[in-house]
C-alpha cells in the first residue's frame, strides 16, 4: 500500500527532528563509528513510526541498538516538546538496523572477487 501524503510529512518531519535531537543528545557518534537515520516510516494511523539506522563502524550493533531502544522514552518527550503543535498524539517510535550498507559492502567485496579471478591469461 503506498504511503499517503500525510504519512510522508509526518516522516520527514519526524526525520529531522530526530536528526537534531540525535547531534544534541551525542547519538549521532558511538563507539568511534556514525549513526544515521535512513528511513522513517509512519503508520496509516500516524500512531507508530519505525526508524530504520544506518550504522557505520559502529563496534556492536546490536549494542548500539538496544542504546536507543533505552532512549526511545526521552527521544519521544523531546519530540513532543518540539512537534506539540503539530501533532496531536506523538507516535510510539521503534528503532531497527537498515542493513543496506552491510549488502552494499557485502556485494562489493564479490564484485572484486569475481574481477580477480576473471582475468584472461592469454592477455600477455
Amino acid at each position: 500500500m503506498q504511503e499517503s501524503k500525510r504519512q510522508r510529512q509526518v516522516a520527514r518531519q519526524l526525520q529531522d527532528e530526530l536528526t537534531t535531537i540525535f547531534v544534541k543528545e551525542g547519538l549521532n557518534m558511538l563507539d568511534g563509528g556514525m549513526v544515521s537515520i535512513s528511513r522513517v516510516s509512519v503508520t496509516p494511523d500516524l500512531l507508530e513510526a519505525r526508524i530504520e539506522l544506518s550504522l557505520f563502524q559502529v563496534k556492536d550493533n546490536q549494542t548500539a541498538l538496544k542504546l536507543f531502544a533505552d532512549k526511545t522514552g526521552e527521544i519521544r518527550k523531546q519530540l513532543g516538546n518540539k512537534l506539540r503543535h503539530h501533532l496531536r498524539r506523538i507516535p510510539t517510535l521503534t528503532f531497527s538496523l537498515d542493513d543496506t550498507l552491510d549488502y552494499v559492502f557485502k556485494m562489493e567485496e564479490l564484485f572484486k572477487n569475481i574481477n580477480s579471478t576473471d582475468k584472461p591469461e592469454d592477455a600477455e
